[in-house]
């Protein structure tokens, strides 16, 4: 339950300002069946403490026209319901939001057709890199204030994996975006798996690697 993981948490010391909620599940769910999941998980984040839920992927089905199509429909209505509890939505983005779909990437359809008031992004700067279609900060200027949490991670640079921060291909001092215009709350250092040695090791590399390199630049 939320309390006992809420307990868990608390008991190691830990804190949790978002979470990847499983709502891309009810794409074709009725409204009153979302509404009824979407408050569970508005419960669940109250007892956690977090300030957003997240929208954590679109299913492959879905990444076509209709899919998006569809996805913004319920973005909109997930995020008018969230936002009018007192919590924050976010959409987290993978790389084929930069795909194209009738015209327009994925990414230009959830900002394009959301409401920026009910829908913000938590961006994944790994992946937006990965699909090489725009830079992070030119993506920041298409809708200035609606990024409040950013993912960062390095790519490796033969196998475009995931790795250690320092140990891939993403230079962060060059690509990073000016953390106000992006509306910058939190930010997390994510690997994910592709470890050097293991997963305590990798995230205390990446974390001396941040605070050396990045952190003065958040």
């Amino acid at each position: 339950s939320p309390t006992d993981f809420k307990n868990i948490l608390t008991d190691l010391a830990l804190t949790t300002y978002t979470g990847h909620y499983g709502i891309q599940s009810l794409m074709n769910a009725t409204d009153s069946q979302l509404a009824r999941y979407v408050d569970s998980c508005i419960e669940g984040a109250k007892a956690l403490g977090d300030s957003y839920i997240t929208w954590p992927k679109l299913d492959e089905a879905y990444r076509n026209v209709a899919g998006y199509t569809l996805l913004v429909e319920k973005l909109n209505k997930i995020g008018k319901q969230i936002t009018e509890a007192g919590l924050g939505f976010c959409y987290h983005n993978f790389g084929y939001d930069f795909d194209s779909y009738g015209g327009k990437t994925g990414m230009d359809w959830i900002l394009e057709e959301t409401n920026p008031n009910y829908v913000k992004i938590e961006v994944d700067f790994y992946w937006v890199m990965h699909a090489g279609v725009i830079s992070p900060k030119d993506l920041i200027a298409q809708a200035p204030g609606r990024f409040p949490l950013w993912h960062i991670k390095d790519m490796d640079k033969v196998s475009r994996d995931y790795t250690e921060l320092g140990n891939g291909s993403i230079d962060y001092t060059q690509i990073l975006p000016d953390p106000k215009t992006a509306g910058l709350e939190r930010y997390y250092i994510e690997q994910g798996g592709n470890f050097a040695q293991n997963s305590m090791k990798s995230v205390a590399d990446s974390a001396t690697f941040f605070k050396a390199n990045i952190e003065e630049l958040i």
